[in-house]
Formats: structure tokens, C-alpha cells, sequence
């Protein structure tokens, strides 16, 4: 079994064993008066490990740069408007942050935005922030701060996740799969993910072939 056969299946196999009673509560809604999900964030940092543990079996990048050119790709999930964005480097997706697009709490672009770039921030605490900046029809630089805080925690923590599966390097037609594959139990994630897909079938050159691979809901937004 190669490495990534490897890592897929441990992944898939520490989600199965985690138990359906606590996946179920890990799959939760955030709900700020309950305070911290004990059983998502043990989730988190048992999948964090597992990947972690296969570093060694794939080329990594050290370091990221401060700057990351980014796509920002669009996609529906059910009948909301999302947008992905995607950092860049070298040509290969490296990190990947999603959110509501035309929403109060969510991310507001102009429809002509397509390409820009996500810079990262570390504060003297130690904290980090990943802006996304952009030059609008007239010239003008533009900037969305703080792209992981205008995110719902849960789908935030699975970006993180394949975010982590990239920057290894493993091939897109393995995380394509691996990411589709994820059937949960709340459905919003499911198309959820199927989107992200789509984002990053863009980049391989049998994305032709994966096309059947996703359903309806997740189409381009306009």
C-alpha cells in the first residue's frame, strides 16, 4: 500500500473508530452558550496526529511565505452562494479557506473578483491571521481581514484538515477522493465538501473525469 493509500485509510479508519455517539457531537452546530465541543476538538487533534505521523512519506514545504497568490473560486451549496479560496504555490493548492459569499457574517466580493492574494499575519501573542487582498476594477488594493474568523467553526476545522492533507503534498486526485468520501451525518457538510472538490478539481488534468463524482448541489455559483 503506498503512502497516501495509507494515509487515506488511516483517516478514514480513526473517523470510524472515534464512535458514532461522539462523531455525532463533533458534528454539532457550534452553539456559543455550550461552550468549547470537547468531542470536536479530540477529533481534530486525533487526525491532526495521524497526519503529522506521515510526514516523513511526503515532500513538504517548511516554510509558508508570508504571501500566497489565491484563486478564489465560487460554488453552491445548497442554495446558498459560497466562495473557496484557494492559496497557491507553485501553481499547486497548498491551503483553502471557504465561506458564505453575500452574507452579513460571511465574505461580500465584487463578481469580477477571481484572483488575489492571502497573507498571513502572526500578532506579538503569537496568534494568526490570514487576510485576503485583491485590486479592484480601478486599481485599488483591497482587503478582507481575517478570513478564518467570518467562518462557521465547523467547516473551518475540516478546511484546516485538508488544508494540512495539501501542504504534504499528497496528489489532488487522492485528496478529490479522500474529501469526497467524508459521508457525515449533517448534510450541509456533506454538500459542503463536494464544493470543495469541484474547487480543486480545477487543478488536475483528469478533473474531466471526476466531474461525476459530485452532485447537483454543489455547481458554480454565479
Amino acid at each position: 500500500m503506498s503512502p497516501v493509500q495509507s494515509l487515506s485509510a488511516t483517516i478514514l479508519n480513526t473517523i470510524a473508530e472515534f464512535g458514532d455517539k461522539k462523531l455525532k457531537k463533533a458534528l454539532k452546530a457550534t452553539d456559543p452558550a455550550l461552550g468549547v465541543n470537547k468531542e470536536r476538538e479530540e477529533l481534530m487533534t486525533l487526525l491532526d496526529n495521524e497526519i503529522y505521523s506521515f510526514r516523513p512519506q511526503f515532500e513538504i514545504t517548511e516554510k509558508r511565505p508570508i504571501s500566497l497568490e489565491c484563486d478564489v473560486v465560487k460554488f453552491q451549496n445548497k442554495k446558498e452562494k459560497w466562495v473557496a479560496f484557494v492559496g497557491l504555490l507553485d501553481g499547486y493548492p497548498y491551503e483553502i479557506f471557504t465561506g458564505v459569499l453575500d452574507d452579513e457574517d460571511g465574505i461580500a466580493l465584487p463578481k469580477t473578483v477571481t484572483k488575489g492574494h492571502i497573507i498571513k499575519h502572526i500578532d506579538p501573542d503569537g496568534s494568526k491571521r490570514y487576510d485576503f487582498t485583491f485590486v479592484n476594477r480601478r486599481g485599488y488594493k483591497t482587503t478582507i481581514e481575517g478570513l478564518s474568523e467570518r467562518f462557521n467553526k465547523e467547516y473551518w476545522n475540516y478546511a484546516k484538515l485538508i488544508s494540512g492533507v495539501l501542504r504534504y503534498r499528497m496528489p489532488l486526485t487522492n485528496v478529490i477522493k479522500l474529501v469526497s468520501s467524508l459521508q457525515l451525518e449533517n448534510e450541509n457538510i456533506n454538500t459542503w465538501t463536494n464544493g470543495v472538490a469541484r474547487a480543486l478539481k480545477k487543478y488536475t488534468t483528469d478533473g474531466d473525469d471526476l466531474a461525476d463524482d459530485f452532485k447537483d448541489d454543489s455547481k458554480s455559483a454565479e
